[in-house]
C-alpha cells in the first residue's frame, strides 16, 4: 500500500539508538548510515579512538543526529536508551551489556535483525554456519541461485557490508543467504529466530579464547542456526557434525548430502570443497533448482578471495591466498589439496590456543616453510626448527616465491589470527595480495 511505513521503519523511528562497535571494516559504518536516518539520536560508541575511526567518521559526517563516545564506553549510553545494537564479539562477560539487560533496555544485534526484517518482507532465509567452509558454500549458493536467475541477495559475514542495509532491497519472494558465524547467530537466539534453509558445515575447535576454551559454548551459539527451525525446514549438516546436531535435539530431522557426481569437474580445488560443494548442492535443491542449474552453478564457481584462491602463475610458480584459514584445521585442508613436496608455505601469526602438533608434522613436510611473527608463531617455531620468521609479508612473500621452482605451489595459509603484524585479517590478505602482484 502506498505510503505505509516499512515495519523496520516502524522499529526504529522515535527511538535513541546505541551502536556498540563502529570499527574500521565497513560494517559498522553501513549500520550507522542505515540507522540514522531513522532513529531520533544515534549514540555511536567504541573504545577506539576518534583518531582510530577518523575514516568511519568522515563517512557520517553529513548525519547531525550522531553522538560519539570513543575511546570508552560509558554505562548511561547502555541504560539511558531504548535499545543497543552490539557488534559481534562484543565479550560475552560484558559489563555494559549486562548493565542493559538490568535496566531493561533490549539488545539486538544487526545481522540478526535484518533477518527478522527480511523474513517479515516475505523472503526465505537460507543461513550457513561451521568453523570451515561457511564462506564457500554461501557463495557457491549464492552464485548458483543467481546463475538460475533466482532473485537473491547475499549477507552476513562479507567483508565491509552492513547486512542491516540490505533489507531496503528486499521484496517478498526473494531468497536471502547469509554466511553465519558463531557471534552472528547469538542475535538469532536472542530473537529466536532461524533461518528457513539451515546449513551447518562442521565444528572444530577455534574462537576458544573468547569461549574460555568452553567448545560446548561455542557450538551452542551455532547451534540457533537450527535451535528454532518449524516442521517445513530444512537442516542439511556435513558428516562430520551428523552425531553432534542430533544429540542437541533439532526440530527438524538432520540432511547429510551425498557426494558430488564425480563427473562434477570444480573449478576449487581440495576434497573439502568437493564437500562445500555438496553441502551447497542439497541446498539448492531444497530452494527448487534442477540437477542441470546445480551442476552448471558449481562448476562455473571461482574461490572466494582468501579462500585456496588460485592468484597468479608466475615463472611457472602457482601462487594461493588462503589468508581465512585461521585455524591449524583449516590450513591442514588447504596442504591436503596439494603435493607438499612441491609446496612453499607461508604460515603463522596470532595465538588461539589451539593444538599445533598436528599441523607442525604437516608443515615439516613442505619443500620450504616461511612464517609471519606472532605469538602463536612463537609456539609454532620449536615445533618446525630453523623456519625463517618474517615482520613483513612482502618480504616473507619475496623469500618464499625465491625458494620456488617452475612446478611448485606457493601457498600463503596462516593457521592463526592476524593480529600483531596486522590490522585484521583483511590487511594480512590485502598485503599478501599486493606483494604477489608485484612477482615478476
Amino acid at each position: 500500500m502506498i505510503g505505509v511505513m516499512p515495519s523496520y521503519s516502524e522499529f526504529f523511528a522515535g527511538k535513541r539508538v546505541t551502536l556498540m562497535g563502529l570499527g574500521l571494516l565497513g560494517r559498522g559504518v553501513g549500520d550507522a548510515e542505515f540507522l540514522a536516518p531513522l532513529c531520533r539520536e544515534l549514540v555511536i560508541t567504541d573504545k577506539k579512538t576518534s583518531e582510530e575511526l577518523t575514516q568511519s567518521k568522515e563517512r557520517l559526517a553529513r548525519y547531525s543526529n550522531i553522538t560519539y563516545v570513543l575511546g570508552e564506553h560509558r554505562e548511561e549510553d547502555f541504560t539511558n536508551t531504548d535499545m543497543v545494537i552490539k557488534a559481534a564479539g562484543v565479550p560475552l562477560d560484558s559489563s555494559y551489556i549486562a548493565v542493559a539487560k538490568k535496566a531493561g533496555v533490549p539488545i539486538y544485534m544487526s545481522t540478526a535483525l535484518f533477518a527478522k526484517f527480511a523474513r517479515e518482507r516475505g523472503a526465505k532465509l537460507v543461513g550457513i554456519t561451521g568453523t570451515r567452509g561457511k564462506s564457500t558454500t554461501s557463495a557457491l549458493i549464492f552464485h548458483a541461485l543467481k546463475r538460475a536467475q533466482r532473485q537473491v541477495h547475499l549477507g552476513g559475514n562479507v567483508r565491509g557490508l552492513s547486512t542491516l542495509a540490505m533489507i531496503e532491497e528486499v521484496r517478498q519472494g526473494d531468497i536471502v543467504v547469509l554466511e553465519l558465524d558463531s557471534w552472528q547467530l547469538q542475535g538469532f537466539g536472542d530473537l529466536s529466530l532461524s533461518p528457513d534453509v539451515a546449513v551447518f558445515t562442521n565444528l572444530m575447535p577455534d574462537h576458544l579464547n573468547y569461549y574460555g576454551g568452553d567448545m560446548e559454548k561455542y557450538f551452542w551459539d551455532k547451534a540457533n542456526i537450527f535451535t528454532h527451525q518449524k516442521a517445513g525446514d530444512k537442516l542439511i549438516v556435513g558428516a562430520q557434525i551428523l552425531q553432534k546436531v542430533q544429540q542437541a535435539n533439532p526440530p527438524v530431522a538432520p540432511l547429510v548430502p551425498p557426494p558430488l557426481p564425480h563427473d562434477w569437474k570444480l573449478q576449487i580445488v581440495g576434497d573439502h570443497n568437493r564437500e562445500n560443494a555438496a553441502l551447497a548442492a542439497l541446498a539448492l535443491r531444497t530452494l527448487g533448482l534442477g540437477d542441470d542449474e546445480i551442476k552448471d552453478g558449481l562448476e562455473t564457481f571461482e574461490a572466494v578471495e582468501g579462500r585456496l584462491q588460485f592468484v597468479r602463475e608466475v615463472n611457472g610458480v602457482k601462487i594461493y591466498n588462503d589468508n581465512n584459514a585461521t585455524t591449524p584445521e583449516a590450513t591442514l585442508a588447504a596442504l591436503s589439496s596439494f603435493d607438499l613436496n612441491k609446496t612453499v608455505l607461508i604460515s603463522g601469526g596470532s595465538d588461539k590456543n589451539l593444538p599445533l602438533e598436528v599441523l607442525a608434522d604437516k608443515i615439516r613436510q613442505c619443500k620450504k616453510v616461511f612464517l609471519l611473527a606472532g605469538g602463536g608463531t612463537d609456539k609454532l617455531k620449536v615445533l618446525v626448527p630453523g623456519a625463517p620468521i618474517y615482520t613483513s609479508m612482502k618480504e616473507a612473500t619475496g623469500a618464499a616465491f625465491a625458494a620456488a621452482e617452475a612446478g611448485d605451489i606457493l601457498l600463503m595459509s596462516p593457521g592463526f589470527a592476524s593480529f600483531g603484524m596486522f590490522r585484521n585479517e583483511y590487511d594480512r590478505n590485502d598485503q599478501f595480495m599486493d606483494a604477489v602482484k608485484q612477482l615478476q
